[in-house]
């Protein structure tokens, strides 16, 4: 070779180097981003950089995203954000399976995208949003994405990144602050959706509230006027079966603009003349503390006290208000009377952002006049608004439960809030004058058509009378409770005729409560009916708490109880239909079980996490399940799990965190130790419950079948020996080989020992659970588990009824 063809070909792997070191936006499974060797991946329009960074002072390094040209780098997403790399060593590849992996020292996995999509020929590229993405070598234009950073963001919020909720897949997209400037791993402060009737947005201090902006109204959000379309930027909020999320566009695409989640609150920069300016900031005041004033509070800058009651109301302790009494509230200064209709109406307040929306009901298709009557004519509504301002208003949403978080607000797009109060006060008098004409053009109609239909109620006598009698007797079964049974009651004669009477061929399954049928509506709705048999333990209480209990709660973990029907000695409970039955129904049969491959197992596992974390701390009652079973987790069409039967749930007010009772209901196999031998039930029960639904769903066995030949194990111990003896992968489903990532699986047995520690203090809360489903820093050591051999499991008394896959059992007197 001439020395002219030598100095060609270098020059030629010289300009490749540069250009993929230097100026490349993505890698392919042939290439690699090395920290070593300082190579980074730019956006094509220069705007992005992915490469390897260490924070503030410290000396660990992270993969990460930040802004190329602006002098202070500002860090937008961290992929190993809580499993840092302490030297030079780190490498992102595209492994063979075609998802991004970063690796470290030994090729240790520090990160890896959790795809659940097959990628053949895949690559990683950093598109100019600074969304970096794996997709198809030829999909280049496609937005079919095998997996992007934007689904699972950091601290920064970016144009054109989505926050809230696939609900297809459970994912959820939220904001977490860096724990510091030198640690970017999840601080305590999180931002996004929570899945209420009404959604909004709401900022997290660990698993309490700390600041609210408001639900969304159609031009903006109630309680933020800051948050809106300018000519700079363009938002929009989107709920519907699939989604729930709320996204910006910029407008002027030449400006560059992030939003940040730090240490303390939440703040929007645009960068303009070489610097970040702050365009606006939350929590802005006191004001904004969530319940800073309790319940019916108004919390007002610049008045003194801050808070104070809103009309109607009067302090709970008005000799002694100040701020350490503020978070009591206010009480009505009038009690309401809600037999008499004519004594109360609705006082209208202007101006004010919204009460959170946690207990609320929505309908989008009711005018106001319509939601007015709706609200009046239900005892447990509070007050009600149009959901939608735009043009003059429609939708209804109403309140249910105690007022909180209100406060003026300065938005000019805010909404009119109407709350019940006792016709004594002066605005609901003025209303009631002017209906007392329409009122008496009303009655004198109805006399004169009352007259005119005696021949026809003559002829309708008998069945008049058959059906009062039923009423009579509904209302002695929920006397007491009448005000809390908020969905709507079904009669005998609607859910006999949906059900085929009843007939044996619409028989989904059978409990130690009855039977469950599958039926179907007038209007071609299909239910589940859940059919209280005479001899059941769930009593009357348990069939009430249920329908009160499910009635208040809403996620898209919780099935939808749709009403209930309490009539001639009948008591069912009507659900939304799940196609796809029961858990059980799947996991436990050799055939069926390879329908449910490792990615849906994960996705029902973090699904189930999900929604045991809403009863325990993301709803306001704080509510544990005391039964949890694969039984009782149903899935949809899709397969996403949905937490069911409520009948032994108990709630928490307060500062309560366990009960004692001496009444132990629960199944065999699923309950802890200390409920099951001493009554002593809390959230670390159903954690344990979860503990042993993970191992079943992870090996596809129950928990009460033998795994030893000589010394007859459970699947604790069982699994227990396989991972004392470095084997775990043996407990795991033989049909889950294809599809298994034994990183995820070998993490998800780990959990599952940490919730069955024996002592309740030594599990973890599902908060942490959730994390550490979703994380891949370490996991600590756990002890040997409950259960183990040698240690009785409880046994049941005679008081106990049987189904197919368990015994639910009742231990009287336990202790």
């Amino acid at each position: 070779m001439d020395i002219s063809a030598f100095l060609f070909l270098s020059a030629s792997f010289f300009l490749f180097y540069f250009v993929f070191s230097h100026a490349a936006d993505n890698i392919t499974q042939s290439q690699s981003l090395s920290d070593s060797e300082g190579t980074t991946l730019v956006s094509n329009d220069g705007v992005f950089v992915l490469g390897f960074f260490s924070p503030g002072d410290s000396t660990n390094r992270y993969l990460g995203i930040w802004y190329n040209n602006i002098p202070i780098p500002m860090v937008v997403w961290v992929a190993n954000r809580r499993n840092p790399i302490t030297d030079s060593s780190g490498v992102l590849i595209v492994n063979s399976s075609g998802r991004p992996v970063l690796l470290k020292q030994n090729s240790t996995v520090a990160w890896s995208a959790n795809s659940t999509k097959e990628a053949g020929n895949s690559i990683v590229q950093l598109l100019d949003s600074g969304n970096l993405v794996l997709r198809e070598e030829n999909e280049e234009n496609s937005e079919n994405y095998l997996w992007q950073s934007f689904d699972y963001p950091s601290d920064t919020w970016l144009p054109g990144m989505k926050l809230g909720w696939d609900l297809r897949t459970g994912l959820e997209r939220r904001l977490t602050a860096w724990k510091s400037p030198d640690d970017p791993s999840p601080g305590e402060l999180s931002w996004g959706i929570e899945l209420h009737e009404y959604p909004e947005i709401v900022m997290k201090k660990g698993s309490s509230e700390f600041f609210r902006i408001g639900p969304w109204n159609g031009l903006g959000f109630n309680g933020a006027p800051e948050i809106r379309s300018t000519a700079v930027y363009k938002f929009s909020f989107v709920t519907n079966k699939d989604e729930v999320y709320f996204m910006f566009d910029m407008i002027q695409h030449s400006v560059i603009t992030r939003a940040v989640l730090n240490q303390t609150r939440y703040e929007r920069y645009i960068w303009v003349d070489g610097k970040w300016s702050q365009y606006y900031y939350f929590p802005r005041d006191e004001c904004d503390a969530y319940n800073l004033c309790g319940v019916y509070g108004n919390c007002i800058i610049g008045e003194s006290p801050i808070c104070q009651c809103i009309q109607g109301f009067k302090p709970k302790s008005e000799e002694t208000w100040n701020p350490d009494e503020w978070s009591k509230g206010c009480v009505r200064s009038t009690q309401l009377s809600c037999q008499d209709k004519e004594k109360i109406g609705f006082v209208k307040f202007v101006g004010y952002k919204l009460p959170d929306t946690t207990y609320t009901w929505v309908n989008q298709s009711m005018n106001l006049e319509e939601c007015r009557v709706k609200c009046l004519n239900n005892c447990s509504c509070v007050a009600y608004s149009n959901s939608d301002i735009r043009d003059v208003g429609s939708g209804c949403v109403t309140w249910h439960g105690d007022l909180i978080d209100i406060k003026p607000t300065a938005a000019n797009y805010t909404q009119d809030v109407y709350i019940r109060m006792p016709a004594s006060e002066p605005e609901v008098a003025k209303g009631k004058q002017k209906m007392k004409v329409i009122v008496i053009v009303v009655v004198a109609i109805a006399a004169v058509f009352g007259v005119l239909s005696i021949p026809y109620c003559l002829c309708k006598m008998t069945n008049l009378k058959d059906k009062m009698e039923n009423n009579v007797m509904i209302e002695q079964n929920i006397e007491g409770q009448s005000e809390d049974l908020e969905v709507p009651f079904f009669n005998l004669t609607t859910i006999a005729t949906a059900t085929n009477n009843f007939s044996s061929n619409k028989k989904l399954g059978e409990g130690g409560f009855g039977l469950v049928y599958k039926g179907t509506l007038t209007d071609g709705q299909e239910i589940a009916v859940k059919r209280l048999s005479q001899s059941s333990m769930q009593g009357l209480n348990e069939f009430k708490t249920e329908v009160a209990l499910i009635a208040k709660l809403q996620h898209r973990n919780l099935v939808r109880l749709l009403g209930y029907c309490i009539e001639r000695q009948e008591s069912m409970l009507i659900y939304e239909y799940m196609p796809n039955g029961s858990l059980d129904f799947f996991i436990f049969d050799q055939i069926r079980a390879r329908v449910l491959g490792w990615s849906m197992r994960f996705n029902i596992i973090c699904g189930i996490a999900r929604g045991l974390l809403y009863l325990h701390e993301d709803s306001r009652l704080r509510i544990v399940h005391r039964d949890l079973k694969a039984s009782n987790i149903l899935l949809d069409s899709k397969m996403n799990p949905k937490i069911s039967d409520f009948g032994m749930a108990r709630i928490f007010g307060g500062d309560q965190t366990e009960g004692n009772t001496n009444r132990v209901v629960g199944t065999y196999g699923y309950m802890a130790p200390e409920y099951a031998i001493d009554g002593l039930f809390s959230v670390k029960s159903d954690v344990f419950s979860f503990g042993i639904l993970l191992l079943e769903i992870l090996s596809g066995k129950k928990n009460r079948g033998s795994f030893h030949p000589s010394h007859g194990l459970n699947l604790v111990t069982y699994a227990w020996k396989l991972w004392k003896e470095g084997k775990p992968l043996e407990l795991i489903d033989t049909c889950l080989e294809d599809s298994c990532i034994q990183l995820e699986i070998v993490r998800c047995l780990h959990i599952s020992f940490l919730c069955l520690q024996q002592h309740p203090e030594d599990r973890p809360n599902m908060s942490s659970v959730v994390m550490m489903l979703h994380g891949e820093s370490s996991l600590p050591e756990p002890k040997e588990p409950t259960y183990f051999i040698g240690k009785k499991s409880p046994s049941s008394s005679k008081n106990q009824s049987s189904s197919a896959n368990e015994i639910t059992v009742t231990l009287l007197e336990a202790r």
